[in-house]
């Protein structure tokens, strides 16, 4: 089928299946067996998607993907922005373990663990970073021992993103002590509803506990639950770090991630409209004109490096320029939505500040750890100064 037939087929499919709720703003599902779909039009939506294998669009059909290809991949997402529809489902199991086993995983680990992320029935976690190891990541001491057919785990993580909702996590422990810290890391999955995993949501200024605590007191991951080689996991860890900042699922976009309202509405219902049509202050025009340019030219570049990309596979240590350019295109965007609004643009409570504004406010402080987490952009920016440009140490 060429991509002009595969359009028109996609197009049509869209526009017939999906629902009125499922298109504008509004919740997407992760896959947590524990948020309920509040909108029967949401769940909908994602059983259509899920059974056309295009809630993960490029993933082979026996794991419950279509098998599209890098274009039509694209052509998917474009034909989906065309009607204003939502991602039918968006997580850490779409855009960052299930393209790890896909490379990584086993027959097996692949058969049980991927389906379930399609069909949007499993939502995951990452426990990556320590109090003692976070820029430091190889430093982590999370042990896990050895007990025949499994491994039992104690140590805890910290900004666990998620955990209080999540089924699954994905998990760096120490296996070997007395190695090199980067040789002694292993890569394992377990169940997050057992006794030894305790979570403890983590309240930021912004007034929201995205983020967690999550302590393991003789947690069980199974040996059939290594994904990779026993003490190799840093290398697995770190493929999947690329996945996550990769073009791929960045494509869907976040938008939705965020409150309602574009730059320019805002700017024009605070700032009035000047005779000619535009924005009526030259220096908020001029930074509201900036931003979207170069928000335009970031989603082109990534969506010219995923069709680039070979078989629609992940690149490699460039994705950290979308990591770090991408956190600072997200974090200006909140800062402009304050400012534009002047002396309404930081109201926390009270009937005086509109919703949507005050809603901004803690946008506005959420972003401002976007350039720490998933690795900060100072890392980032090492990675592209070794890996992408070649510079010395």
């Amino acid at each position: 089928m060429s991509v002009s037939e595969f359009r028109a087929e996609a197009r049509a499919w869209l526009e017939e299946n999906c629902p009125p709720g499922a298109r504008g703003d509004g919740q997407i599902p992760t896959g947590s067996t524990k948020i309920e779909i509040e909108n029967p039009d949401v769940r909908l939506w994602l059983d259509r998607m899920a059974e056309r294998g295009w809630t993960v669009p490029t993933w082979p059909t026996e794991y419950g993907g279509a098998g599209l290809s890098t274009e039509e991949f694209v052509t998917l997402v474009e034909e989906m922005r065309r009607i204003d529809a939502r991602p039918p489902l968006l997580g850490m199991g779409t855009s960052m373990i299930g393209p790890t086993l896909l490379e990584m995983g086993t027959d097996d680990q692949k058969a049980r663990h991927l389906p379930r992320i399609a069909r949007g029935e499993i939502a995951w976690c990452q426990g990556y970073s320590e109090p003692g190891a976070g820029s430091d990541l190889a430093s982590l001491r999370t042990r896990a021992e050895d007990a025949g057919d499994h491994f039992v785990i104690n140590g805890q993580k910290i900004w666990t993103s998620g955990a209080q909702f999540a089924d699954w996590m994905f998990c760096l422990v120490r296996t070997n002590p007395d190695v090199p810290k980067h040789e002694g890391i292993s890569f394992v999955l377990l169940t997050m509803d057992q006794p030894g995993v305790t979570v403890k949501p983590i309240k930021l200024i912004s007034g929201n506990s995205p983020f967690c605590e999550t302590f393991f007191d003789n947690a069980i991951a199974q040996k059939v639950d290594l994904v990779g080689e026993l003490n190799k996991g840093w290398t697995v860890g770190k493929r999947l770090l690329q996945h996550e900042r990769s073009g791929m699922s960045s494509l869907v976009g976040t938008r939705r991630m965020e409150p309602p309202g574009s730059l320019e509405s805002i700017a024009l219902d605070y700032l009035g409209r000047a005779p000619d049509g535009r924005i009526n202050d030259p220096a908020f025009r001029d930074q509201v004109l900036r931003h979207n340019m170069n928000s335009a030219a970031f989603r082109l570049t990534q969506r010219r490096t995923v069709q680039e990309s070979e078989d629609g596979s992940t690149p490699g240590p460039a994705t950290s320029i979308f990591k770090m350019y991408g956190t600072e295109l997200q974090q200006e965007k909140s800062d402009l939505m304050c400012r534009l609004r002047g002396t309404q643009g930081y109201g926390w409570s009270g009937d005086e500040f509109d919703p949507a504004a005050k809603e901004w406010t803690r946008t506005f402080l959420s972003t401002r750890a976007a350039s720490i987490y998933s690795g900060s952009n100072e890392i980032q920016r090492n990675i592209i100064a070794k890996r992408v440009l070649g510079l010395p140490d």
